[in-house]
């Protein structure tokens, strides 16, 4: 299917026929038909499926036709909300791509830097809001934002809020919007909570599910490197030394974790950069920047990055530790083998991780390859796939691989919470 057989405006074609979009992907292909007739949508999808213009291409569509119609200053018609910064810029830079011949005006908000430059823009009137909780509640209190003329909610990344504790400021959130309104919502799993959230917020909606939802895409190659803590770095090193690597995420538990191994890399003369959430906002993104320019190799990044980086040729994913959330893993390779590409994903388990590997094998339903012929190999055996799994169909309902773990789900470094106090916007 081409993207002219979802009757789109030509503003709209000509966009995405400049940034090389041919055909739709199975998300976009079924969600865009139920946006535009203006349904309520749930929407179930692993990171890397093209959710984001799944919901930004039908918006944009929908506001430009109310624009035409339309006089007078300019007022929040569409909010998105999401849970991490780098995830909001990436949604608002999509809005720019795909609608740069619409006449629409979109800006984003999160924490970082001072709120004065970005509220007098908010001032002058914007059709689209991309916003994390926290920035956009204080914006409210202080007056900046009214959302009493809304039509379109999104709530992007639902389980991700939960995780990461913003699940009341949703809530708070919510009680802010017009009761008559369209809405999106959009999650990888669905736990209990969220399916609770999920059914407050819609009303009949359309509901489209375009992979199992603890599956990890096909297109990704996995392997598993047995190891011991201790030799995790000298091992890191060795792959990229010895392996075709171009670019590599590579996940730690932790902040300081993530800047041990740059500390570590930097003393092997090897570029790289940390991302996590003690830093600020203008090293984040400079980060992020000369990783996707290609001046630096590695990036290394906690959890708090897991489905906030969009790059559609990374080639590596490295998971220098395994995490205590088995969903966090699927969530984490996600982040290769995007846009049809193919991908590659190594995990180092140390003796300590046994347990968190038997959790993700047990959540994919399948092992992991080991790889045993490398410099540093552990004794210890690998986590076998208990038998249950294997039973598992691929009509598994959402949310069954998480019952009786809804603990996972709790916010647990609320340092990485995201501070409320920046706004960057567009035009």
């Amino acid at each position: 299917m081409a993207f002219t057989k979802l009757h789109l405006i030509d503003p709209i074609l000509k966009s995405l026929e400049a940034e090389g979009y041919q055909s739709p992907t199975p998300i976009q292909a079924q969600s865009i038909p139920y946006v535009l007739e203006g349904r309520d949508l749930l929407g179930c999808a692993q990171t890397g499926t093209g959710k984001t213009a799944a919901f930004a291409i039908p918006i944009l569509q929908l506001l430009y036709k109310q624009k035409q119609e339309e006089r007078g200053p300019r007022k929040i018609k569409t909010l998105i909300l999401t849970p991490t910064r780098e995830l909001a810029i990436q949604i608002d830079e999509s809005f720019a791509a795909y609608g740069k011949h619409t006449g629409l005006s979109h800006a984003v908000i999160f924490g970082g830097v001072s709120q004065l430059p970005q509220v007098n823009i908010l001032r002058k009137g914007i059709d689209i809001l991309v916003a994390t909780p926290g920035r956009l509640l204080d914006l409210i209190s202080q007056g900046y934002i009214d959302l009493k003329d809304l039509k379109i909610f999104v709530l992007d990344e639902a389980d991700r809020m939960l995780d990461m504790g913003f699940i009341h400021d949703v809530k708070r959130v919510i009680t802010k919007l017009p009761a008559k309104r369209q809405t999106l919502f959009f999650s990888a799993t669905m736990p209990p909570e969220i399916q609770k959230l999920a059914d407050v917020l819609l009303t009949r909606p359309a509901k489209v599910e375009v992979t199992p939802v603890s599956s990890t895409a096909e297109a990704i190659d996995q392997s598993l490197y047995l190891v011991e803590k201790k030799d995790k770095p000298s091992l890191l090193l060795h792959l990229l030394n010895n392996s075709p690597i171009s670019s590599v995420l590579v996940f730690t538990r932790t902040k300081h974790g993530a800047d041990k191994v740059v500390k570590f890399l930097h003393r092997s003369h090897i570029a790289s950069a940390a991302i996590h959430g003690n830093k600020s906002q203008n090293a984040r993104q400079n980060a992020l920047s000369n990783f996707k320019s290609g001046k630096i190799r590695v990036l290394v990044a906690t959890d708090i990055a897991a489905r906030g980086i969009d790059i559609d040729d990374l080639s590596h994913v490295i998971n220098f530790e395994l995490p205590d959330v088995p969903e966090t893993y699927v969530h984490r390779i996600g982040r290769t083998g995007r846009a049809g590409n193919s991908g590659i994903a190594f995990s180092f388990c140390g003796a300590d991780e046994r347990d968190a590997l038997k959790d993700i094998q047990k959540l994919i339903g399948k092992n992991i390859p080991v790889v045993n012929e490398h410099p540093f190999p552990s004794d210890a055996p690998a986590a076998p796939v208990p038998a249950m799994v294997r039973q598992k169909t691929p009509q598994q309902k959402p949310g069954a691989g998480n019952r009786g773990k809804s603990n996972h789900f709790k916010f647990r470094r609320k340092k990485d919470k995201i501070p409320s106090s920046h706004i960057a916007a567009h035009k």
